[in-house]
């Protein structure tokens, strides 16, 4: 056993890399170690002998065990020093350039929308993304035959065939926020309602899933006139085009009555889209006021008050702004379709200092 201890203590002792020393490792104590074969030779011993035998075996494996953890995070230290030396770098030296990361069209836009109403004394709501039948449908005066709740156009969740609780969809609109707010808060009110909303539909300018922005305002001497004042200022400033021209349409929505869809002034020049000059129109959001079913649904007395709703795209609106031509682009994670349409992080959108830089 002096032997053994002296050959495997040495040769611990001298290893250069964690290799050697595990090949030590399993030459004393691993399985068939000599250390492990000698303390299976116990068993053919006297009694006598083990006892004498054993304790100096098991001290023995003891202290190569100990040499051996020693030795190894005497190596690792060993190898952080030479690695933390090698890897040095003044940090007083200039930085590198390195291309800094951009803001996407849609969170730009979404920042730019809420600047601008908020000005106008809006509030910012949110709600789900999966929605129950009745915020998503019921609430907002869409009747079950309506096309908007076919499956062709909605994606509905799944649910076993003896559940009797109400279908659960991915909202298809922001508009069951608005239903959420007037339950909270009652009337008066002035929110929008910005976010992700779903539907079955890819194309150019269609995909599964876009953003949306509503808003409602409900008072007790709301009117057209009021909806009409708004979206125009709103244009302006988003546009920043002074004067921008609009246009109000004869529509119908279930959930307001009478509706009306608006187009902004536009015209083609060498097929660039300019908005704010020209004789042509352009649709842009879709508007009423909101019907008594719905201010019912929302807790909210239609013989007090009435109200105007509009909502439109946020992706639409980015297109239009910053002539991005395909709306499928918006969701490739393309970081060269970011870094060319993307914003700085660090200039955020208000009134006072500029929208868009």
């Amino acid at each position: 056993m002096d032997d053994l201890r002296q050959k495997f203590l040495e040769a611990i002792s001298s290893a250069t890399n964690e290799a050697t020393l595990e090949d030590l490792r399993v030459s004393a104590v691993g399985k068939k170690g000599e250390i492990s074969l000698k303390m299976r030779e116990l068993g053919k011993m006297t009694p006598e002998e083990r006892q004498t035998a054993g304790p100096a075996l098991n001290a023995l494996k003891d202290e190569v065990n100990s040499a051996l953890a020693a030795k190894k995070e005497a190596l690792g230290d060993a190898a952080l020093d030479a690695r933390l030396k090698g890897e040095w770098l003044d940090v007083t030296l200039p930085a590198r350039g390195r291309p800094a990361g951009t803001i996407h069209p849609v969170s730009q836009v979404t920042e730019e929308v809420i600047a601008i109403f908020a000005d106008m004394g809006f509030a910012v709501a949110e709600g789900p993304q999966i929605e129950n039948d009745f915020y998503n449908f019921d609430a907002l005066n869409i009747p079950p035959h309506h096309p908007a709740r076919q499956e062709f156009d909605t994606f509905y969740m799944h649910r076993d065939a003896d559940d009797e609780r109400a279908p659960h969809v991915l909202r298809t609109h922001t508009s069951p926020v608005q239903i959420r707010e007037m339950e909270k808060t009652g009337a008066p009110i002035r929110v929008i309602a910005p976010g992700r909303v779903y539907r079955s539909d890819y194309d150019q300018t269609h995909t599964p899933m876009f953003h949306q922005i509503e808003g409602m305002a409900i008072g007790k001497d709301i009117s057209m006139a009021n909806l009409k004042w708004v979206l125009e200022e709103f244009f302006a400033a988003f546009f920043e085009i002074d004067g921008i021209k609009t246009r109000f349409r004869a529509s119908h929505f279930p959930f307001t009555e009478p509706s009306a869809e608006v187009d902004i002034q536009c015209s083609w020049v060498d097929g660039q889209l300019r908005i704010g000059e020209g004789d042509g129109w352009m649709e842009v959001l879709g508007s009423g006021m909101m019907h008594p079913k719905v201010l019912a649904a929302g807790g909210v007395d239609p013989e007090k008050y009435q109200g105007f709703a509009f909502g439109m795209g946020i992706d639409r609106i980015a297109m239009l702004k910053y002539g991005i031509p395909d709306l499928r682009a918006f969701f490739d994670s393309d970081l060269r379709w970011l870094r060319h349409y993307g914003f700085s992080a660090l200039d955020m959108p208000s009134l006072a200092g500029g929208l868009s830089k």
